[in-house]
């Protein structure tokens, strides 16, 4: 029998990819970007903000972080096809990750993939077995004039874009219901929140999604905390009352979802 504070929680899983900081012990030598590049190619402070801690049934989060390992990319998207792909030559802003001589190696990937991104996935697929789960969400950040790296570089980006392949990983249903949810919650313009624009979504939503648990991409500008009067660009320090009240905004938007289910 469940106890009551179990009965209580969301029926939702949260997957929180990207707001992970750690450096690869077996790499830490061979970095040659700095605090500030690992900040601006992470989803920094996501952990903060959607981590709903027991209001939900699951969150999934990593502590690598995404300029070593991309957990919301397909294990054989590999350099130099791609130097954004599960493993990464350069950041989002072009900026070179590694030494000049570094190169991978297969027995390399092969070990952070065994160490970080394998068990990633398994605890999102344990989570999903979860009969009573009725969402799961893979929450990001996006920067909000696209980087470099994007179709579009300079492209302004909404506040909020919500994907769900088109359909492929949720109905069309659900994600419109969240997207209301959102602007209520956040006080928003419908314009400020868009459907699969600028993302898709990626891989998680991609092979995870599709199923009998809708699967839905969460992305939130950084407009909205990584700026003045929140953020301190020069030490890297939001205001945490912000994060907090973001944090705050975002379950009031997933108890209204699940009321209106």
């Amino acid at each position: 029998m469940e106890s009551k504070e179990e009965n209580t929680k969301l029926p939702v899983l949260l997957s929180i990819p990207h707001g992970g900081k750690d450096v690869p012990a077996e790499l830490s030598s061979q970095v040659a970007i700095d605090s500030v590049d690992l900040f601006d190619d992470s989803d920094s402070y996501t952990r903060e903000i959607y981590d709903l801690g027991g209001s939900v049934r699951y969150v999934v989060k990593a502590d690598i972080a995404r300029a070593f390992v991309d957990l919301n990319r397909a294990s054989d998207d590999l350099p130099p096809e791609n130097p954004d792909g599960v493993v990464k030559t350069a950041t989002c802003y072009g900026r070179p990750i590694y030494k000049e001589e570094f190169r991978w190696t297969s027995d390399g990937v092969r070990r952070l993939l065994d160490n970080h991104y394998y068990p990633y996935h398994r605890e999102l697929e344990r989570a999903l077995e979860d009969s009573r789960l009725v969402l799961a969400l893979d929450c990001h950040s996006m920067a909000a004039v696209a980087p470099p790296v994007s179709a579009i570089p300079g492209l302004p980006r909404p506040l909020f874009c919500l994907s769900n392949r088109s359909g492929e990983s949720a109905s069309d249903d659900t994600v419109s219901r969240l997207a209301a949810c959102i602007v209520e919650a956040f006080e928003l313009e419908p314009e400020d929140v868009l459907l699969n624009d600028p993302f898709m979504g990626g891989h998680i939503t991609a092979s995870h999604g599709g199923g009998r648990v809708p699967w839905v991409q969460v992305e939130m500008s950084r407009a909205l905390y990584l700026v003045e009067p929140w953020f301190d660009r020069e030490n890297l320090e939001v205001d945490r009352d912000r994060i907090e009240e973001l944090n705050r905004r975002f379950r009031n938007a997933l108890f209204a979802f699940c009321r209106s289910g």
